[in-house]
């Protein structure tokens, strides 16, 4: 168990948390909520220890052993994949060191051979001799290759890196695991493992996600960040949701029936407080009006943008035809002979590992990349906006945002561009910043305000979730599926592409698999099926090598 205990943190004169008591128990799964800004990051370090609060306590069981998921994807880029993930427990890693060295001395003594038998007795006691194949395991699980297992991890792709810093983290048994964003930049199917992995997972978690169907299929209680306090809820984020708003609610009624109640008191008392015959009664009013408290309700740190995609003009039966399409990058071959044809009414996912063909597969059909083969071609009726994963270019003048998003917009009247920015919850001053000073969440509200104002009936999303909080991410998923043209995207928030999509084409090695199908029902396939049984027949075949060893 850890806990919280009258926990404070102040920025100055601001508080961010004011005398937090919270326990996690173990046997649950915590998800940490709260709009961009409000601490759930913060409140992760300090509980574990990596920033100290201005007052209060964190206290953990004597014994236990806590896991962090660490965000510096360079920090084990000179070591070993498998021994990257394995020092995830610490005293394990420790022992098989000490033991290596002591074996390996050539003046073996019998102190030595004491010591030896007492490190082989611990490093049992903690299934030691399983490390290797459960390192392997949980690599295979989130997909990176048992051929690069051995590898150096400064090696690997990004996204790879984010994978060996999350084996790492489930490495060993941890007793307490603290995760902030454990879904970020890891694939659709990656994700699906580690879901199913946490709910066989019996001891404690806390986690910060802003995906929503990651959290309701994890999480036993929700954590909720909201006016400088920490309120438990039990149950997934739909459940918090819900029980939230009855909140809310029921409060809002409760002082509705108060009003009423305090108006015909008031009214009494008005009437007849003159009234000798009537002067007791409207004494005894008066009581019960002094007595009558309405519930604070408090405005949530919440806000909710409101996106509305309009095309300018329907789309025709033609929408764009891919023709073996190829791009080789660097020596790899990022694409490999892609066909498609895309027709109007369908809203296409691109999923799988390979986030570069995704992007490639983009730029080359925004204009920005020339394929090494093949030809595209969209049909005379589209116009196309897009999002690309990297949208730093955007954002390098001394705009402010008013002026930025003016220079996009079709008509240039100022209050018909404020409208559009308003929506995005760029309202008064907040349009009279400069665009290159602008934070990750910041541009892609700007970005999408470009896109609503184009009135493209061809929506292209590389990763538009990147950055968002979990209200405007429920915001664009909401204005994805009423758009009625046509959207290519990809995207790592299951939630969204389950309810958006109803085409999905997996990159696989290059080449692709295209499915008319939900998501949901694509992960139930028989491709991905197979993908999983790859992922557990290479990882007993490591534990097989290592057991015969």
């Amino acid at each position: 168990m850890i806990s919280a205990n009258g926990v404070t943190l102040r920025f100055g004169k601001k508080a961010l948390f004011e005398d937090v008591s919270i326990k996690f128990t173990e046997g649950n799964c915590y998800g940490i909520i709260g709009a961009n800004g409000a601490g759930k990051s913060t409140f992760l370090k300090i509980l574990s220890g990596q920033l100290e609060p201005t007052n209060g306590s964190i206290a953990i069981t004597p014994g236990q052993r806590l896991s962090v998921l660490e965000q510096d994807h360079h920090k084990y880029d000179d070591q070993v994949v498998l021994d990257a993930v394995m020092q995830g427990n610490a005293r394990l890693f420790e022992i098989m060191r000490e033991k290596d060295a002591i074996y390996a001395k050539e003046d073996f003594t019998e102190a030595d051979g004491e010591k030896a038998a007492e490190l082989e007795t611990e490093f049992a006691e903690m299934n030691g001799w399983e490390a290797d194949s459960d390192a392997a395991s949980l690599l295979n699980g989130l997909g990176i290759d048992t051929s690069l297992h051995y590898s150096i991890v400064g090696e690997l792709s990004g996204s790879d890196k984010v994978k060996v810093l999350l084996a790492r983290a489930l490495f060993g048994n941890p007793d307490i695991l603290l995760m902030d964003e454990p879904t970020n930049h890891l694939d659709l199917a990656a994700i699906d493992w580690l879901e199913n992995w946490l709910i066989d997972f019996e001891n404690t978690v806390i986690v910060v996600s802003h995906d929503r169907y990651f959290l309701n299929k994890v999480c036993t209680a929700i954590a909720d960040v909201d006016y400088n306090k920490i309120q438990l809820y039990s149950g997934n984020y739909d459940f918090w949701y819900e029980s939230s708003q009855l909140m809310v609610r029921q409060m809002k009624e409760a002082n509705r029936k108060k009003e009423e109640k305090i108006k015909e008191l008031q009214e009494f008392i008005q009437r007849f407080s003159a009234n000798a015959s009537k002067s007791k009664q409207a004494t005894s009013r008066k009581r019960a009006l002094e007595k009558i408290e309405l519930d604070d309700i408090k405005p949530s740190s919440r806000k909710y943008p409101y996106i509305d995609f309009r095309p300018d003009r329907e789309i025709g039966n033609d929408v764009l035809m891919v023709q073996n399409l190829s791009k080789t990058i660097n020596g790899v071959k990022v694409l490999d002979d892609v066909s498609f044809v895309l027709n109007r009414n369908e809203k296409v996912a691109f999923v799988g590992a390979d986030e570069f063909a995704k992007t490639t597969l983009f730029k080359i059909l925004m204009g920005e990349m020339e394929p090494d083969s093949g030809s595209y071609k969209w049909g005379v009726t589209t116009s196309q906006a897009y999002f690309p994963k990297d949208n730093s270019s955007e954002f390098k003048s001394e705009l402010r945002i008013y002026d930025w998003l003016q220079g996009y917009s079709p008509i240039k009247d100022i209050t018909y561009v404020r409208g559009f920015l308003g929506r995005m919850l760029f309202a008064g001053e907040d349009g009279e910043k400069k665009v290159n000073v602008l934070s990750g969440g910041e541009r892609v509200r700007c970005m999408l305000s470009k896109m609503m104002i184009s009135g493209a009936n061809v929506l292209v999303f590389d990763e538009p979730t990147n950055h968002l909080d979990m209200e405007s991410i429920t915001a664009l998923n909401q204005g994805m599926i009423k758009y009625p043209g046509v959207i290519l995207f990809a995207c790592r928030d299951h939630q969204l592409v389950q309810t958006t999509a109803n085409r999905i084409i997996e990159f696989v090695n290059g080449s692709i698999i295209d499915k008319i199908t939900t998501y949901d029902e694509y992960l139930a396939s028989d491709e991905m099926a197979m993908k999983r049984q790859v992922y557990t027949a290479d990882a007993e075949e490591i534990a097989e090598e290592e057991n015969a060893e």
